[in-house]
C-alpha cells in the first residue's frame, strides 16, 4: 500500500477500534440488564443492587481500555488534532442513521476527551451537534385493541408480560386494573371510549418492582398508563395501575434508582416518555434508563443552549453556605454546581477523596426516592462574565485548585450537578403550619427510607435537606454519606466519678463511624411544635436501638421495599404488603 493507503487504513482502525469499545460496553450493559428479570423472578434483590453498581462502572472501564489500545496502536499520532478529525469524520459516516448512534458520538467523544484533557467542548474532533431525533415509531410496542371488554384486554396485557413464576391471580388483577382504569376514566362508557392499550415491549425492573410502561388510546386523545407488578409470597401481583402524569412522573423521578430496560431504541423510548411526562427533562430520563453518559451529554446541552438564550447571572444558591462546598445557581435555570473547597470549614474533618467517595457511593446506590442524582463534570467551562465579581472571587479565593479563568471562561476542574430543590430549612418558614408539618414528618421518613437502603446521612441538619416540585423531602449533602452496616451505634455513656463526661481533661477516643443518635436533637433547630410532631412520631430515630436494629437487619440481607407510588385500590380488591 501507498503511504496514503496506510494513513488511512490507520484512521479506519482507530475509529473501528473505538466502535469495537463501544459494542463491547453495550453488549456488557444490555447483559446486566437482561439478568433484571431472573433477578425479580427470583426476589434477589441484593443481586439487583450488586447490578446497580456494576452496570454505573461500565463506562468508565470501557473508555479506559479503548483509549489504552488506542495508545498501543497509535503511538505517536495519538495527539494529533488532525488526524482525530479524520477519525471523527470516518466514525460519524459509518454510525449514521445507525439506531441510538448518538450514544456511540458520545461514546467517541469520551475517547477524544481523555485524549486531549479536553476542556469545555473541543469541536476540532468532538462530535458537538445532537444527532437527529428518532421517532417513537421505531421503537417497538404490543398493542391490544379493545373491542368494549376491558377486563379481557388487561388479562391479554398480562399474560403477554408473565414472568417464569405464575401470577397469583391473574384473573381477578386484570378485573381490578380494568376497574382502576374504568374509574379513572368516568365508568361504564370507558369499555367503549378505549381504542386500545400500547405498552413498550420490555419490563422495566427498579428495586423490588418490575413496571410495563405504555399508553391508552382513547376516543379524544391518549393517556399514559404504567402496571407496577411485585413479586409475593403467593406469586406475581398487581400492585398499583397509575393513569396520570404526576403519579408516573415520580416513577421516573431524578430521585429514583436507573431502570434495567430493553427497548429496541432507548433514544425513542426516551422519546415515548417525554411524550407522556412532557416536563420531564430528557436528560433526566436517559440518566433514569441507566444512561448516565448520555443523560450527561444531554443535560450539558441543554445548559449551554439555556446559557445562549438568557442574560441572568449565577448567584449562590439559597440556603447557608457550606462548609465543604460552594454552591451557585443560575436563577432561571433548575440546576446546582457544587463546588469544593480547598480548605474544609471547621468542624468539619472529612477530607477531598472522602467526598468524592461518598458521592461515586451514592451513584451506585439505590437512591429510593430520597436522594438526587448528581453528576460529576471535569473540566466544566462557564461564561466568565456571568458572574459577578464577588462570586467570582470568592471561588477563586476558596477553591484556587479547581476553579481556574483561560481567557472568557471560568473552568473547574471538578463540579458536582444536581437538580435544585428547596432547602427543607428554608421551606418551613415560608409555608403554614400544616405544611411545614407535613414536611418535617416527611423528614423523618427520609431519615428511615434512607436507613432502610443501608445510607447513613451523616450531617442531619435541616439545611442539607431539600423539598423537590412535588412535595417530597429529599437528601443532597453527600459530604458524610456512609453506609450503616459500617457505623457502630452506641448510647451516651452516663457521667460517674470513674468516667466524669464532662471534664475536658478526660481523654475518650471517638472513631469517625461511632455514631450516638441521642446527639441528633441537636439538629432539630426548629420551631417547638414542629420539634413536638416530629419526636412524638420519630422520636425512634434518636436511639442507638433503632440504628442497630437496621444495621442488624441490613447485614442479615434484608431488602426494604420502598415503593414509588401509594397503592390506591377499587374495592372489593386491596394489595397490601
Amino acid at each position: 500500500m501507498s503511504g496514503g493507503e496506510d494513513h488511512y487504513q490507520q484512521v479506519a482502525s482507530a475509529a473501528r477500534c473505538i466502535h469495537d469499545g463501544f459494542i463491547r460496553y453495550n453488549r456488557q450493559f444490555r447483559r446486566i440488564t437482561a439478568r433484571a428479570g431472573r433477578r425479580f423472578e427470583e426476589r434477589d434483590w441484593k443481586g439487583q443492587m450488586a447490578d446497580i453498581a456494576a452496570r454505573v462502572e461500565l463506562y468508565e472501564l470501557w473508555a479506559g481500555r479503548t483509549v489504552g489500545t488506542l495508545r498501543s496502536e497509535l503511538g505517536g499520532d495519538l495527539a494529533d488534532h488532525d488526524f482525530w478529525a479524520e477519525v471523527r469524520n470516518c466514525f460519524g459516516l459509518r454510525v449514521e442513521a445507525v439506531p441510538d448512534a448518538g450514544f456511540m458520538k458520545t461514546f467517541f467523544n469520551s475517547i477524544t476527551r481523555r485524549v486531549f484533557g479536553t476542556r469545555g467542548v473541543n469541536g476540532a474532533v468532538e462530535f458537538v451537534q445532537p444527532p437527529p431525533e428518532e421517532g417513537i415509531e421505531s421503537l417497538t410496542m404490543r398493542r391490544y385493541p379493545c373491542w368494549n371488554d376491558l377486563d379481557a384486554l388487561c388479562d391479554r396485557v398480562l399474560q403477554d408480560y408473565r414472568f417464569r413464576r405464575a401470577y397469583a391471580e391473574k384473573a381477578a388483577d386484570a378485573r381490578w386494573m380494568a376497574d382502576t382504569i374504568r374509574e379513572r376514566l368516568g365508568g361504564a362508557g370507558a369499555d367503549a371510549d378505549c381504542l386500545r392499550l400500547e405498552f413498550i415491549d420490555t419490563h422495566f425492573f427498579q428495586g423490588t418492582r418490575a413496571y410495563l410502561v405504555g399508553r391508552l388510546r382513547l376516543m379524544d386523545g391518549t393517556r399514559p398508563i404504567v402496571v407496577a407488578l411485585r413479586n409475593s409470597d403467593e406469586g406475581i401481583r398487581v400492585d398499583a395501575v397509575l393513569l396520570t402524569a404526576e403519579q408516573i412522573g415520580v416513577v421516573f423521578s431524578y430521585t429514583r434508582s436507573y431502570y434495567f430496560a430493553d427497548p429496541t431504541s432507548v433514544v425513542a423510548a426516551v422519546q415515548f416518555l417525554k411524550d407522556i411526562l412532557p416536563r420531564k427533562p430528557i436528560d433526566e430520563l436517559y440518566t433514569v434508563l441507566g444512561r448516565l453518559r448520555q443523560g450527561k451529554t444531554e443535560r450539558y446541552r441543554q445548559l449551554m443552549h439555556h446559557l445562549s438564550d438568557t442574560q441572568d447571572d449565577f448567584v449562590h444558591a439559597a440556603g447557608e453556605a457550606g462548609l465543604v462546598m460552594i454552591v451557585f445557581t443560575l436563577p432561571s435555570f433548575n440546576l446546582v454546581f457544587k463546588i469544593m473547597r480547598d480548605v474544609f470549614r471547621p468542624p468539619k474533618t472529612t477530607t477531598h477523596d472522602d467526598v468524592h467517595q461518598s458521592y461515586r457511593l451514592v451513584s451506585r446506590h439505590d437512591h429510593a426516592g430520597r436522594l438526587i442524582d448528581t453528576q460529576h463534570f471535569r473540566n466544566l467551562e462557564l461564561p466568565r462574565d456571568r458572574f459577578s465579581e464577588a462570586l467570582v472571587e470568592e471561588l477563586r479565593r476558596e477553591a484556587p485548585r479547581t476553579v481556574g479563568i483561560d481567557g472568557d471562561q471560568l473552568v473547574f476542574r471538578h463540579a458536582y450537578v444536581e437538580r435544585r430543590v428547596r432547602p427543607l430549612n428554608l421551606y418551613v418558614r415560608e409555608v403554614d403550619e400544616a405544611e411545614a408539618k407535613r414536611v418535617i414528618l416527611d423528614y423523618g421518613r427520609c431519615i428511615k427510607d434512607l436507613a432502610e437502603t443501608n445510607i447513613f446521612a451523616g450531617d442531619l441538619l435541616l439545611k442539607n435537606f431539600g423539598v423537590t416540585s412535588s412535595g417530597r423531602v429529599v437528601f443532597y449533602d453527600y459530604d458524610e454519606v456512609l453506609l450503616v452496616t459500617d457505623c457502630s451505634f452506641y448510647e451516651l455513656p452516663e457521667p460517674d466519678e470513674d468516667f466524669p463526661l464532662m471534664d475536658h481533661a478526660t481523654t475518650r477516643f471517638v472513631g469517625p463511624k461511632d455514631i450516638f443518635p441521642e446527639e441528633f436533637i441537636r439538629f432539630l433547630a426548629m420551631p417547638a411544635f414542629l420539634r413536638q410532631s416530629f419526636l412524638e412520631a420519630h422520636g425512634d430515630l434518636l436511639t442507638a436501638d433503632y440504628w442497630r436494629d437496621v444495621k442488624r437487619r441490613r447485614l442479615a440481607g434484608e431488602v426494604a421495599e420502598i415503593v414509588p407510588y401509594a397503592r390506591q385500590s377499587v374495592a372489593p380488591r386491596r394489595i397490601e404488603l
